[in-house]
């Protein structure tokens, strides 16, 4: 679950982080093009905000900062590629409660990095709920009405997700354990592709990031939403209710954004990253503005919490997927 520390740093503070990081480093950074890593294919929500977070920082850096897709195992591909990089501050991850959170729980003892001591985590940018959509033509209006047909048709609904192991992936495992119903999870490589077999009628329903095409896609009437897993409403969708106001009591699953790097970048790099973006997502900038814009709660705060945060969240989904029997092999 997604913290609410925020790291309102005064003005002058940053100026005198940025200049302490200026002069510890000794050299000028970026001294070439920051890549992006993303774990998905383009369209889905890590995607889209890492888009928007790069055209922010290629201005403030003065170098380009671009977005390179890596798809597959839930963007554990991504994430191994940033662990391994060299630890000069140009590779940078858009980490999520999926790498940082779900991924590390299934996987516990079994990858080749290690999600804490690999990695550092400068920047926190904020968190969004997920969504559960269905085709218009579904008889079901609310998540009261989709757990009955659920309970009716056991094994019969499918529901598609970004891959095994994301959060929307996750939401719906939760939402099997405390309801008892019976439903497929169809796996895809990206939340994108998921969403528009929803829409085409091809899948009966998905469940995503509310970031990136969903909201665009609900507000057209192409999909009907059920619900968030927040929770609180998402103030994009603010007749959408939460699955808790629908009767399924505790259900509270936030995704959140951050960028994080390799553990062993020099200190002086990470302060910048954080300072210079943290700037970017006060309130009443435009990066800030453009991630409220995609249903982002932008909470900016210090690498250290962000860091506590990442290791309750691993703490808490190893139970989740304990309980489920989803350990990966």
């Amino acid at each position: 679950m997604m913290t609410r520390h925020a790291g309102r740093t005064s003005a002058a503070a940053l100026a005198t982080l940025a200049l302490v990081a200026g002069s510890c480093w000794g050299q000028a950074w970026p001294a070439k093009p920051v890549r992006i890593m993303v774990g998905f294919t383009p369209g889905g929500g890590v995607d889209t905000i890492a888009r928007i977070v790069a055209a922010s920082l290629t201005d403030a850096w003065s170098q380009t900062v671009m977005v390179e897709n890596r798809p597959g195992a839930a963007g554990n591909i991504a994430t191994e590629f940033t662990a391994r990089a060299a630890p000069d501050g140009h590779t940078l991850v858009l980490c999520n409660i999926g790498s940082h959170g779900v991924t590390p729980a299934r996987f516990a003892g079994k990858l080749s990095y290690d999600p804490i001591a690999d990695f550092a985590f400068p920047v926190l940018l904020g968190g969004v709920t997920n969504v559960l959509m269905v085709h218009p033509s579904m008889p079901v209006r609310s998540m009261k009405e989709f757990v009955a047909l659920a309970r009716k048709q056991p094994g019969r609904i499918n529901f598609g997700s970004s891959g095994v192991g994301a959060s929307p992936h996750m939401s719906m495992e939760l939402l099997k354990m405390l309801t008892g119903i019976d439903i497929v999870h169809v796996p895809y490589k990206g939340a994108a592709a998921a969403l528009g077999d929803v829409i085409s009628g091809h899948m009966e329903s998905s469940v995503g990031n509310l970031a990136g095409g969903p909201l665009g896609a609900i507000k057209s009437g192409r999909v009907r939403a059920l619900g968030v897993t927040s929770a609180t409403r998402a103030l994009l969708l603010p007749d959408v209710p939460t699955f808790q106001e629908q009767g399924i009591a505790g259900f509270d699953v936030t995704g959140w954004y951050g960028l994080c790097t390799q553990s062993r970048v020099p200190a002086a790099i990470l302060t910048r990253i954080n300072t210079d973006t943290n700037r970017m997502l006060a309130p009443g900038q435009p990066l800030r503005q453009r991630l409220e814009d995609q249903a982002i709660d932008v909470n900016p705060t210090t690498p250290e919490v962000f860091a506590a945060m990442v290791k309750a969240e691993i703490a808490r989904w190893t139970k989740v997927i304990r309980e489920a029997k989803l350990e990966g092999d």
